[in-house]
This record gives structure tokens, sequence and C-alpha cells, in this order.
């Protein structure tokens, strides 16, 4: 009799041992734990040791930290009828657990799903140069918009990157000329601001030779002088025109 009961107090109190290790649980520091008793919430869980009831709750484990999001290449129409493929990263976390697990049956397939549709929506509703030359304010357009259907389901957006944009070929042809019709253009106007510039100072000059007739004889010889450096030609002047007016800028060109 007396083992019967030995045998019995040993059975309950492995019975009570076993219901105290499974009524410990532990939640990592960026982990809750939502509970739910007999199917209905009843709370979350965490950081740290909590206790449940044994065989009358059950736990869903939720990590709050950041994930990244690999959205796949999208075939996108832009606003001007042109066949893009965008691929973008997202980032994002879960800041109310609870909703995370009741609100959506999977909320990191919705939120992958969602992130495709709204990368369509949004680059579609624009041109071709708006997408290429404004990556920034589509970001943000496009993060503002994930906010605003996975904030409902405690999920929470932090970034979003276009990462590569694909071209068909014949589009990057024409971007090419287009580019280099564009630097033709600069480079003309530039040449055309040249010369303005230039005829401008050549009129002023020109006014100031025609008030000193002597300083446009001196700017003569200096020129015939550059001529003579190279020793190969034969100059032929009008030196009889004004003898002395010569001989006065010869003085001044020595000096």
């Amino acid at each position: 009799m007396a083992i019967i009961e030995m045998v019995i107090s040993l059975v309950c109190l492995a019975i009570l041992v076993a219901l105290a290790i499974l009524s410990v649980k532990v939640a990592r520091q960026y982990e809750r734990a939502v509970v739910f008793r007999l199917g209905k919430l009843s709370g979350l869980k965490g950081p740290g040791i909590f206790g449940i009831v044994p065989f009358v709750d059950r736990i869903v484990r939720v990590d709050l930290r950041t994930r990244q999001l690999d959205v796949p290449k999208q075939t996108i129409v832009t606003r001007d009828n042109i066949s893009v493929d965008v691929d973008a990263i997202i980032y994002y976390h879960v800041t109310d657990a609870s909703r995370a697990i009741v609100e959506v049956e999977d909320y990191e397939g919705a939120t992958a799903l969602i992130a495709q549709t709204t990368l369509r929506d949004v680059l579609g509703q624009n041109e071709l140069d708006t997408i290429l030359s404004k990556r920034e304010s589509l970001n943000q357009e496009i993060q503002a918009a994930l906010k605003l259907v996975t904030e409902p389901w405690g999920i929470s957006v932090d970034i979003v990157t276009i990462r590569d944009i694909s071209l068909p070929e014949n589009m990057l042809r024409a971007i090419a000329r287009q580019a280099e019709a564009e630097r033709e253009k600069r480079a003309r106007i530039i040449l055309a601001d040249g010369e303005q510039q230039a005829s401008e100072r050549m009129c002023e000059a020109a006014r100031l030779y025609e008030k000193t007739p002597t300083a446009l004889k001196l700017r003569e010889y200096q020129t015939l002088t550059e001529i003579a450096k190279e020793r190969n030609l034969i100059v032929v002047t009008n030196g009889a025109e004004n003898l002395g007016t010569t001989v006065g800028c010869v003085k001044a060109l020595d000096r």
C-alpha cells in the first residue's frame, strides 16, 4: 500500500513539474508573445519570463525587428505608354503584434503583395522622365501609400527605395540621342555667347582706334612683328603714307 501511495505521489509530482515547465515561457527582447486563451485574444507578453495556462493558452511569437522586403521586378506601363521593369527594396517592422496576428492572416505575404501593387500603381501614373529624375519623391509617395494600407495591420513601412529601372534597348538609344543633342545644344549656345562677347570687344576696340589712329598703326606694326618671326614670308606695306607717323610708331614699339 505504501508503495502505491509513493508511486502516485511521484506521478503527481512529475505532472506538477511538467505543468510548471509548460507554464513558463521566455520572450526575447525583440519578440512579443500574443496569447490566445481558449481561442480568444488574451493580450501580449514579453519580453522576459511570463506564465501561461498549459493546454488552455496558445502563444504566437512576433518579431519586432526591422525586416527587408525585396520586391521582384514589376513590368510597368508609364503614363506616356513606355514599358519598363522596376524593382525596389522595402524596410518595415511590426508596431502592434496583436493586430499583425489578428487583423491579417499572413502579414509578411500581405505586405509583399500590397508593395508590388502600390509600386505599379504609383509609377504607372507618372511619365518616364519623372520616374528617372524624381526617384526620391516617388519613394516617399510609395511609402505614404503603403503606410495608409499597412498601419491598420500594425505594420509600419520605414523605407522604400526604387533599386533598378530597366529600359528597352530602343529607349536607351533614344535617351542617348537626346542627351547627345542636349550637349550639342549647350555647346552651340556657349559658342554663340563667345562670338557675341568677341564682337562686343571688337566694337569697343574699333571705337578706340577711331579716336586714336596712332594706336591702330601701332597695332599694325605689332602684327607685322609677329608675322616676321616666321622668316619665310614677304610683307609689303604702304610705308609712304605718313613717314612721320610711321617713325613715331616704330619708336613707340621699341619702347
